[in-house]
């Protein structure tokens, strides 16, 4: 999802999470409607502030909201298992027992990715996962969220205003002041447009849109 900030991105990803207030219509996710009790084990979120305990370790963190997602004794060892591998898949392994308090931002950040990662969600909500991070953890980040689609079978929703990101993603919702101007592949995008990048068929599309609303004003 790709669009300048303000554009209505994160709107929509609380809204597909259901926890957007005042949202007109109907929206369903999973055969269900958005924000249904049964979707809530389903769903990963990861906002764009990290939502992490500053008085809890890493580890802590995780084993606190891996007991809500899946509480029980009898789950205990399985609990373990999850919150571990969800600390290497971040990379956050050597960070572990450090308060979030005293992480870096990015670091946070991953931890929230880290939360999100908990279980076998079926659909990533990624509002900006990438923001702020350096270029190496940047592209070890994407190639985990291919790894993810590819190998757990899971759907990721991704938003971003970089351009360059739109390349590593398979499909792509170009967003501009609430509205969405194109759904397709980066490739079909820019064959459609005539354009070399998808930053150039983005802006092609802007223009368009603001052509036409012209065009609609002047014929009222």
């Amino acid at each position: 999802m790709l669009g300048p900030s303000g554009c209505g991105k994160s709107t929509l990803m609380r809204s597909i999470v259901g926890t957007q207030a005042k949202v007109a219509g109907t929206l369903e996710v999973l055969g269900r409607l958005a924000g249904h009790p049964t979707l809530r084990t389903r769903i990963g979120y990861v906002t764009q502030a990290p939502s992490v305990y500053d008085d809890l370790t890493v580890r802590q963190n995780l084993d606190y909201f891996a007991a809500i997602l899946d509480p029980g004794r009898a789950a205990a060892e399985r609990r373990q298992a999850d919150v571990t591998r969800a600390i290497t898949d971040v990379d956050l392994t050597s960070h572990a027992d450090a308060l979030a308090g005293n992480l870096s931002g990015g670091q946070r950040s991953r931890v929230s990715l880290a939360v999100a990662l908990l279980g076998t969600p079926e659909l990533l909500v990624l509002d900006e996962p990438t923001v702020g991070l350096d270029p190496v953890l940047r592209r070890d980040l994407w190639n985990l969220f291919h790894d993810i689609a590819a190998t757990r079978g899971a759907t990721l929703l991704i938003s971003s205003h970089v351009m360059d990101e739109a390349e590593r993603c398979h499909r792509l919702l170009l967003m501009r002041e609430g509205e969405i101007l194109a759904d397709d592949t980066p490739e079909a995008l820019r064959t459609r447009t005539g354009s070399e990048t998808v930053e150039a068929a983005f802006l092609h599309l802007v223009d368009e849109a603001v052509a036409a609303g012209r065009a609609k004003e002047t014929t009222r």
